[in-house]
């Protein structure tokens, strides 16, 4: 029996020789990556070459197995274990699924410590997957992020007009926090200070290329002509709109 008859593809599970007591981070970190990103399951009793090989006492394992995970993942990330029979060899395969309070951190001689699943590895969180994973756990995204910038600064003209001509009703002030523009402290969200007449946010830009035929696999690989626009994301869409008719375009909005 192949693994993948298992569990699936290789990003959705690793695999152990044994439940390593003494070394636990060996497979607690799959544990943590798996919770952290899509899921996934960690198999014991297989070899790195793949070939089955099974646990001595599987039913001690799998009490060790549960007991680590109490004391070294934090939070503890839901998980579901079972034996599997192949032949004469018992598996364990302990399945574990995505989870909502992310990060699910590894606790490693005094620091805490959060894994990813790239492929078939579990790595260790750079400080932006970091970030990512601390917002998606207060089920924040980045836009909705508090900015430096306060209300009273900035205007909203161009976001009037634009409301005002799609839903033919006025933009009330009360609009800009259900909208998710400011808070109620009178700061302007990451989005906010994007949509403002006159965005402080210089970094952010948007890219446009302009290809030959339908699309870039027509054989010519120069592009027909490029820009590059930065300011109020109602100013982009306009020069976007505008370019967009009547042409093949590609659009890039870089904001880093």
């Amino acid at each position: 029996m192949r693994i993948n008859d298992l569990v699936g593809e290789t990003t959705e599970y690793d695999k152990k020789l044994k439940v390593k007591l003494r070394k636990p981070k060996s497979w607690c970190k799959s544990i943590s990556a798996f919770a952290n990103t899509l899921g996934g399951a960690l198999i014991f009793g297989i070899s790195d070459e793949n070939e089955i090989i099974g646990l001595d006492n599987p039913v001690k394992d799998a009490e060790k197995i549960s007991e680590i995970i109490k004391t070294k993942l934090n939070p503890i990330p839901e998980f579901k274990m079972s034996f599997r029979k192949v032949e004469d060899n018992i598996l364990i395969i302990l399945e574990v699924f995505k989870g909502d309070e992310t990060p699910y951190y590894y606790y490693n001689d005094g620091s805490l410590e959060a894994y990813i699943r790239i492929g078939n590895e579990s790595v260790k969180a750079s400080p932006t997957e970091l970030q990512r994973l601390v917002l998606r756990g207060r089920n924040k995204s980045y836009d909705s992020q508090k900015s430096m910038y306060k209300i009273r600064d900035y205007s909203f003209s161009k976001l009037r007009e634009r409301y005002k001509k799609w839903t033919g009703y006025s933009f009330d002030e009360k609009n800009l926090i259900s909208f998710g523009l400011a808070d109620e402290e009178g700061y302007l969200t990451i989005a906010g200070s994007l949509i403002v007449d006159d965005s402080p946010v210089h970094h952010s830009r948007l890219f446009c290329t302009r290809w030959n035929g339908l699309n870039k696999s027509s054989g010519v690989l120069d592009a027909l002509d490029e820009a590059e626009y930065e300011g109020s994301v109602i100013n982009l869409w306009r020069k976007t709109h505008t370019l967009a008719c009547g042409m093949k375009a590609t659009f890039y909005l870089i904001n880093t």
